[in-house]
């Protein structure tokens, strides 16, 4: 299994298992699982980033900063209660 997309979800379903085992309750579960997709999509956005500015065109950079201030914004949004 070559595949780095596959990789990280079944690694992420690996921690997930572990973390429920240890837990013994389904609390909880639902935030887990959201904060595995947000890591996985986090991860896909830093991907493309780094794909991005390995070119030499204008609009590849360009695209990797709108993603960088979008991704920066939605950081910078959250509260934490």
């Amino acid at each position: 299994m070559n595949d780095p997309i596959l990789n990280l979800v079944l690694l992420g379903r690996a921690a997930r298992d572990r973390i429920a085992g240890a837990l013994g309750d389904q609390r909880g579960q639902g935030t887990v699982e959201y904060v595995g997709l947000i890591l996985l999509v986090s991860m896909l956005m830093v991907g493309m980033v780094a794909a991005m500015k390995g070119f030499n065109a204008t609009s590849g950079t360009e695209i990797a900063e709108v993603i960088i201030d979008k991704i920066k914004a939605a950081v910078n949004a959250i509260t934490f209660r």
